[in-house]
């Protein structure tokens, strides 16, 4: 269930990329303190990357992601990325530790993948949201009614209109 709302999320934010230009891509937005629609991608993408890569040996640290430049300027490669994530996402459960920090551990809790799936997926809504003021900015781009708004928020929405 929580992988097939991965998958629909990732394929939301696909088809968002296969319509965007290269320049709207990395062009700077202000509203966003000059980040660009590609950093914000890369940066959804990465956690996803960092989650993955650390199943195996059971330690997940955020901190240490790779921030591959080739993500953020090149939207082809951004969506091959995220192909390979949708191909390696499904996982049995198991326990995990999450750490925090780059040179010094300065955390260290228990979790389980199931849960930093959880994680991810609202991390990446919440940058979706981000990446959707500047599609705002774009004059004829048409964005998906939800693209970057809650589950919650969606049933919460939908529940008013019933009355």
């Amino acid at each position: 269930m929580l992988q097939n709302k991965i998958k629909n999320n990732f394929t939301e934010i696909i088809e968002v990329l296969q319509r965007l230009d290269d320049f709207s891509y990395t062009q700077p937005f202000p509203m966003l303190s000059n980040a660009t629609i590609g950093e914000h991608t890369r940066h959804i993408i990465e956690m996803y990357q960092s989650l993955i890569h650390s199943y195996e040996i059971g330690i997940v640290n955020y901190d240490k992601r790779a921030r591959n430049k080739t993500i953020e300027t090149h939207r082809t490669f951004a969506i091959e990325q995220i192909e390979k994530l949708l191909a390696t996402i499904e996982k049995p459960n198991k326990s995990l530790v999450l750490q925090q920090g780059t040179t010094e551990i300065t955390l260290e809790i228990e979790t389980n993948y199931e849960r930093e799936l959880l994680y991810n997926l609202e991390h990446s809504i919440h940058h979706q949201a981000l990446i959707k003021v500047a599609l705002l900015q774009l004059q004829s781009f048409e964005i998906p009614e939800n693209f970057g708004v809650a589950q919650s928020t969606i049933v919460y929405r939908e529940s008013q209109c019933v009355r």
